[in-house]
């Protein structure tokens, strides 16, 4: 099986819902981001065997196969052939395994994974509330609920925070934790090696767009606030629930790349690669507490490589609610200083299917920044999936 190695990673700024990327067309935030990871590689885009992509709410602006349209959109090979897959939230981390099997089987010696999400344009259901409105049916079938309750993602949080035992204070510390940490990041530049500045249209009071345009390279989420502020917000999904929109992911927009290729084909190229691609998984769990699937990925890609939490320098496990986290700490039991030391996506955001190659940015660069050996990202989807990658720094 052939080594896989990771050889650039780029994110764009996320903007917060209706902020400075609001305007573009999802395929004007992915392909910028797709040609300048390419570029700081020295890769031209026809040496790219192929484009795996993640995007969930594959409507309007985002349907048809928008990998293929934000490639083509910016100068990509036509030869490069470009998919789009959806594991809901863990779109873009299992477009990154994707990624890796291709190469680690030889299929391919290049892939890019990547994935965009345009959640003010489009937000969470969209592509469902779309069909049902046009009469094309339900995403859920009548069979469906002869095996299991539908129920959400918020009450899957919910009930996930009732079975570990979460309460409200616990998940409003979590959530402050989050915005501090992503404060410290910002105010030291730690951002600033990963973010790709996208050019977006101006938009006037009624939400047109306008002639101007602005260059976003600043996230553009995260907030200052406390745990007196915090105890002041209403739960999202129960009358009594431990969720605010302060202890949940927030709505954004946002496009991230990683370019992967074997390392034979690195070497050959004269490029140093950032980290090594170890394991990957994506497992199902139960779909009625749904979030819980960080927990057996986690413990999947530790035991396939033969190490333990102990020797992880890195964790990067998305936040899109507090209790994801803190149920998957309570099992785990990690050291707390090397889980999202950045801040998560309470704080910077959570552009759906951008994320997971958001998250493996994040943890790349950590790992060059801090001299780290081992990074794990992971992640709950909805459904009842999760996503594990385990890399390792080169």
């Amino acid at each position: 099986m052939n080594e896989v190695v990771i050889v650039e990673a780029g994110r764009s700024a996320v903007g917060k819902r209706n902020g400075s990327l609001a305007g573009a067309h999802p395929a004007d935030v992915l392909g910028p981001v797709m040609m300048e990871v390419l570029a700081r590689a020295g890769i031209d885009s026809g040496q790219v065997g192929q484009v795996v992509g993640g995007c969930i709410n594959k409507v309007g602006a985002q349907a048809m196969n928008i990998t293929r349209t934000a490639w083509l959109s910016h100068g990509g090979s036509e030869d490069v052939a470009c998919t789009t897959i959806d594991a809901q939230c863990g779109s873009s981390q299992q477009a990154v395994n994707t990624a890796h099997a291709l190469i680690a089987s030889g299929v391919e010696d290049i892939v890019m994974a990547c994935g965009v999400e345009a959640m003010s344009l489009l937000p969470i259901g969209s592509d469902a509330f779309a069909g049902a409105k046009a009469g094309l049916g339900k995403p859920v079938s009548r069979s469906y609920f002869e095996h299991y309750e539908f129920v959400s993602q918020f009450e899957g949080a919910e009930r996930i925070a009732d079975k570990y035992g979460i309460d409200r204070a616990a998940t409003d510390a979590f959530g402050l934790r989050s915005q501090d940490l992503a404060a410290v990041a910002v105010a030291e530049g730690r951002f600033e090696t990963q973010i790709i500045p996208v050019v977006a249209p101006v938009l006037d009071a009624d939400g047109n767009k306008t002639d101007e345009s602005i260059t976003v390279s600043a996230d553009e989420i995260p907030r200052d606030t406390s745990l007196e502020k915090l105890a002041t917000l209403k739960p999202v999904a129960r009358e009594n629930g431990v969720h605010t929109a302060g202890s949940s992911s927030q709505i954004a927009d946002g496009a991230s790349a990683v370019l992967l290729m074997s390392s034979a084909k690195a070497a050959e190229l004269g490029l140093r690669p950032l980290a090594r691609v170890k394991q990957t998984a994506l497992v199902g769990c139960d779909p009625e507490l749904m979030l819980e699937g960080p927990i057996p990925a986690t413990r999947k890609v530790l035991a396939a490589e033969g190490i333990t939490v102990d020797d992880v320098d890195v964790f990067e496990i998305n936040e899109a609610f507090a209790s994801v986290v803190l149920a998957w700490a309570k099992e785990l039991e990690p050291d707390m200083d090397r889980v999202n030391p950045n801040g998560g996506a309470i704080a910077l955001g959570h552009p759906l299917g951008a994320t997971g190659c958001f998250l493996t940015t994040k943890a790349v660069h950590e790992l060059q920044r801090t001299g780290g050996r081992y990074a794990v990202i992971t992640m709950c989807c909805g459904g009842g999936l999760g996503t594990g990658t385990l890399i390792e720094r080169v």
